[in-house]
């Protein structure tokens, strides 16, 4: 018969029957059983997918838009976010949502001293004859009506060699210019091959070059092929990269966005 009054206590031995308060220390957790830890250490607390969009922003001049479970898709639902941790280094995003492209600013200020993290990287010339033409291209397509804009290689050589002073070298080494220049600009996602020597224009191109600008612009290469023409001294056109030290007036920041209102990203 069972004693009612039997108060035995269980097997100390158990495995179940450990004080938990004679262990001093929490049991390590293994790397793979903890899902908040993207790696050993971490402390961060953002998703993987958001730390992977913040890292390209900086990364990257731009980032465009794309559908469902793209960077951009993820950058919009966390826009918030991002903005602050951006901020906390002096740097301010700007998201364009008409033209589908966000990318980022540098902080400065004259009241506050900031540590300048953006490192500004001028187009060159050869760059910039290439980005007037593009962007001149762009806005007639689209003020005709049209849904996008498109270059041939050709096409580019034709016009920008038009701009060129005969002491910028031979037609060869010009032509290697333009091309390197347009592969520069795909690179930063100003135009996109769509098919051998075939371009699709980015509407990219507004933010880098505002219509204020690309005015200016195009005065003054009207005004160097007068000048060719009449036989007066022109502006050679730099075929060879930028010192990192040096810019030149005639050259657009690459980092930079015109703040024109027809353009400004925040129009």
């Amino acid at each position: 018969m069972t004693d009612p009054t039997d108060t035995t206590a269980p097997d100390a031995t158990a495995p179940d029957a450990v004080d938990t308060a004679e262990v001093p220390f929490i049991a390590p957790v293994a790397m793979e059983d903890d899902p908040d830890e993207l790696f050993a250490g971490d402390r961060g607390v953002l998703d993987s997918a958001v730390r992977r969009v913040l890292v390209r922003l900086l990364q990257r001049r731009f980032l465009l838009a794309g559908g469902p479970g793209s960077d951009w898709a993820v950058l919009i639902e966390n826009q918030q976010i991002i903005e602050s941790r951006l901020g906390d280094l002096f740097v301010r995003l700007v998201v364009d949502h008409d033209r589908g492209v966000a990318y980022k600013e540098q902080v400065r200020s004259d009241e506050l001293e900031i540590p300048i993290l953006l490192r500004d990287e001028a187009y060159t010339r050869a760059e910039t004859l290439v980005l007037v033409h593009l962007r001149t291209v762009f806005q007639r397509e689209t003020t005709a009506g049209e849904a996008s804009a498109r270059v041939d290689v050709e096409e580019v050589e034709q016009t920008v060699l038009s701009y060129f002073a005969e002491s910028d070298g031979d037609t060869a080494r010009r032509q290697k210019a333009i091309r390197t220049a347009l592969h520069r600009l795909r690179q930063d996602g100003v135009v996109e091959e769509e098919s051998e020597g075939r371009y699709r224009i980015s509407p990219l191109v507004e933010i880098l070059l505002s219509s204020s600008r690309l005015a200016e612009l195009s005065d003054w290469l009207a005004e160097q092929t007068a000048l060719a023409r009449s036989g007066g001294a022109v502006t050679p056109v730099d075929l060879d990269e930028p010192d990192d030290d040096e810019t030149d007036d005639d050259e657009t920041d690459s980092d930079e966005t015109d703040t024109d209102d027809e353009a400004s990203p925040t129009a």
